[in-house]
């Protein structure tokens, strides 16, 4: 017949064969869906960057997270979204809190049918917005935020969340909480450390989310996103200091980070599909430049592509369905 001699298309030819021959495979129970809670609501507040995402009351959470059970969704991660902050954070330690609160709520509707994970972070609980306690200068004093964690940690632990999440990016965070935990007798509780968070212009939706009353940034902690070996040796400390998974966070703008964090370890990774990577997807689907459904399935197939055996995503409930349809 002649030229070409190979035809790589005859395995693209059909539904069924593409199926047959797939090498990425993105669950259900690959996803992980983030909620917010927010004290003292009757009912969810929608927000506006990001369509079809609510703020939660104590009521609608509960139906969210018996929901994400029934499509099969892996975890789902709480955010709590406090009516008063202070200086140091105090509502995230307070075991009346409304993020402990939440994870009782969420306990007691699906138990231990799905994960339950939670946010170890004071950026939503202080009335400077940011991640820790301040020194007297205005910068984030490292060791006296860790003292912090602790407390949090173990108010998390109490209420029953499966797995924690340190978020904050402070050097020696795993370590602390990891032997606060142990040391309290709750060896079971996992940790899943914010190990690549970068210092993102992605986040902006999630500051809406919760109410964020942070002036500035973040870069003195969170990560340059020039660089890639920095990352790669946070994952390394984390894992040292008892991480038990480790996350990716931004997810699409870092996929060449990932692919590297899942070669050098052998822990379970995540990728956090972060608020503006949803926000722009939403936004381009309402002036109707771009197939919903494709891209949100195209996106979280990326990720897993590159590794992510976890996938943090505010679609967690509505891929689940398409997943489960296809």
């Amino acid at each position: 017949m002649g030229f070409p001699d190979v035809r790589p298309r005859r395995l693209r030819r059909t539904a069924a064969m593409r199926r047959l021959v797939s090498e990425t495979h993105v669950q259900p129970s690959n996803l992980i869906l983030p909620v917010f809670v927010k004290e003292g609501l009757t009912e969810p507040r929608p927000i506006s960057s990001l369509p079809g995402v609510v703020q939660h009351s104590r009521e609608s959470l509960r139906k969210a997270a018996a929901e994400a059970v029934s499509e099969g969704v892996g975890g789902i991660m709480l955010f709590g979204v406090p009516e008063t902050r202070d200086e140091t954070g105090s509502g995230g330690v307070d075991p009346g809190g409304i993020l402990n609160v939440a994870i009782r709520d969420v306990i007691a509707e699906v138990g231990d049918d799905t994960v339950v994970m939670a946010d170890l972070c004071l950026d939503e609980f202080t009335s400077h917005g940011h991640c820790g306690v301040l020194a007297a200068d205005g910068s984030v004093d490292n060791d006296a935020t860790l003292r912090q964690y602790e407390l949090m940690a173990l108010a998390q632990a109490e209420a029953g969340a499966h797995v924690l999440g340190p978020s904050g990016m402070m050097d020696g965070q795993v370590g602390v909480v990891r032997r606060a935990l142990d040391h309290a007798g709750y060896t079971d509780v996992s940790l899943l450390a914010y190990a690549v968070k970068y210092a993102s212009a992605f986040y902006g939706p999630f500051r809406e989310a919760v109410e964020s009353a942070l002036v500035g940034d973040r870069k003195s902690y969170q990560q340059d996103p020039a660089n890639l070996r920095e990352a790669l040796r946070e994952v390394a400390l984390d894992i040292e200091e008892g991480a038990d998974m480790v996350m990716v966070k931004p997810a699409l703008p870092y996929l060449d980070v990932l692919a590297r964090v899942v070669e050098m370890t052998d822990v379970p990774v995540a990728a956090y599909q972060v608020s503006g990577e949803y926000a722009m997807v939403e936004a381009a689907v309402a002036n109707g430049w771009l197939d919903r459904e494709r891209v949100i399935l195209e996106t979280l197939t990326s990720i897993r592509r590159a590794g992510a055996q976890l996938i943090l995503t505010y679609w967690a409930s509505d891929a689940a369905r398409l997943l489960r349809n296809m």
